[in-house]
């Protein structure tokens, strides 16, 4: 009888149910079929364990008749009364089963128990998820709202059930896994490229792009006068405004190069270059001022000032990947990248925050300041450098 209520489920899961694209849609499509099989289940909620800058995990809640909720999870969430003591700790630290009929719930079970009570659970059923990634392993939690509680039949139609979901699940999680680390390490636009295929050696593209170099000066001296943790404390610090800045006016880190940014802001139609480039020095003012900000904070505390150059400029370069047959890098080349960078250095020498090419300048619908023709290393001839005006 157990396998006969299940049979349709599980053919779903064999055929469709491992193509649908999201944790979320997939909790919402697998529940619906549980309860047409007539399965009492009224909520499920199931945590999967992440790798992630930010998060340690995500739930995803299901309600009858409800959408399901994305939970984030924050690290430190099972230092949290939440977590201590709860089911889920019960089950993922034991890897057993437990159940709980909330209709004589005493004052020694956990807040969850009786809030899902008060929300009109009778029964409560959670169980562990076993999957082939090391690590903590998934859990699941079933909850009924019928009167009598689960029935010894659905307790053993739901074990099935997270057993027989446990293949879909697991690709869920290596998807997000994959997706994680590639965006977190090489940025969103090329992490897709890389994971929608992009990784032979030689592999290229050109496009045209905005470009961005920012650089931290007199770095080695910093490295000198401080601890190691009150450099990588600046680092990620200034990072971060960076990163910050450039997220809101629309560009992307390519990658750090020990104390610098190389990023860039997609301008594939130059139709959109003026708007892209007066994107870019939106960026910088941001920039400029948040960094300013944490400056009076710095000098507050008896820090030295965080002092930076940015380089911006307009071309053509080869999105592809280099290195040797199993080790690669995917990064961008060209003559462009190399004035992007010898801007920046110019940055100091002519006592601004903001170097622009007359490429950057001739685009750009933003009134900028002219600062005369001047070399850069390994050009040829002198160029025009443009910076912001007063």
């Amino acid at each position: 009888m157990t396998a006969d209520r299940l049979a349709p489920v599980g053919s779903w899961l064999a055929e469709k149910g491992r193509l649908v694209p999201t944790p979320t849609a997939f909790v919402e499509q697998v529940m619906a079929r549980v309860v047409a099989a007539g399965v009492p289940v009224w909520r499920m909620y199931i945590g999967l364990q992440l790798i992630h800058p930010q998060l340690q995990a995500m739930g995803y809640l299901w309600r009858r008749g409800q959408p399901v909720q994305s939970i984030p999870r924050a690290y430190g969430i099972q230092f949290t009364a939440a977590y201590i003591g709860s089911p889920i700790q019960e089950v993922r630290e034991q890897g057993r089963s437990v159940r709980y009929r909330l209709d004589v719930l005493t004052g020694e079970h956990h807040l969850v128990l009786h809030e899902v009570k008060a929300e009109g659970g009778t029964d409560y059923f959670s169980l562990p998820m076993h999957i082939r990634r090391d690590g903590p392993m998934p859990v699941v939690a079933f909850v009924t709202d019928a009167a009598e509680g689960f029935s010894e039949a659905d307790i053993g139609d739901l074990t099935r059930l997270v057993d027989m979901m446990g293949a879909v699940t697991e690709m869920h999680i290596e998807h997000s896994v994959a997706d994680t680390v590639a965006n977190t390490y090489l940025g969103r636009e090329v992490g897709q490229r890389i994971l929608n295929g992009a990784i032979r050696r030689g592999d290229g593209q050109e496009i045209r792009a905005v470009l961005w170099f920012s650089d931290l000066r007199d770095f080695t001296g910093l490295n000198e006068r401080l601890q190691p943790n009150e450099v990588l404390e600046l680092l990620n610090n200034y990072f971060q405004l960076v990163g910050n800045a450039l997220a809101a006016h629309g560009g992307e880190i390519l990658k750090f190069i020990g104390d610098g940014v190389m990023a860039y802001f997609p301008a594939e139609d130059a139709l959109f270059l003026p708007m892209i480039t007066a994107n870019a020095l939106n960026a910088a003012r941001q920039v400029i001022g948040d960094i300013a900000a944490a400056n009076e904070a710095r000098a507050a505390g008896g820090a030295e000032p965080v002092r930076f150059g940015i380089g911006l400029h307009v071309g053509t370069v080869t999105f592809g990947n280099v290195g040797t047959e199993d080790r690669l890098d995917f990064t961008v080349i060209g003559s462009a990248v190399n004035r992007t960078s010898r801007l920046e250095g110019l940055t100091k020498a002519l006592g601004v925050q903001v170097c622009a090419s007359a490429d950057f300048n001739a685009v750009c619908t933003q009134p900028m300041k002219s600062l005369g023709t001047h070399r850069l290393r390994g050009v040829p001839k002198p160029v025009e450098i443009f910076t912001l005006p007063d």
